[in-house]
């Protein structure tokens, strides 16, 4: 076997659309993305309603999350907030260039 060493900040894609995700991991029970975003928002009206519990870091740049009821939080590099499933929510904004983690731990359907 041979383990390959990566780097996050490494290969980042050239973006084409306003956000790129990566899947880094995903198990049965758990998914970690790498998330790229420029510059983006959710569109308007569009709320993520997740069916798994997501912990998710800043680690570049900066962000505004949404959450409804109109609770607004900013985030900025090394910032991490958990949000339980079935809230709802979306991205407000990003800067030019926001490298997320995001890590989805799935729960019983």
């Amino acid at each position: 076997m041979t383990i390959e060493v990566k780097n996050i900040f490494r290969v980042l894609p050239e973006l084409s659309k306003p956000e790129e995700v990566s899947i880094l991991l995903e198990t049965p029970t758990t998914k970690i993305e790498r998330i790229v975003s420029q510059a983006y928002s959710s569109p308007p009206g569009f709320w993520y309603d997740q069916d798994d519990d997501e912990w998710v870091m800043v680690l570049r740049g900066e962000a505004t999350l949404e959450f409804e009821g109109g609770e607004r939080v900013r985030m900025v590099e090394s910032d991490h907030v958990t949000i339980p499933r079935h809230v709802k929510h979306r991205v407000e904004e990003t800067d030019a260039k926001t490298i997320w983690l995001a890590v989805h731990v799935r729960g019983e359907k």
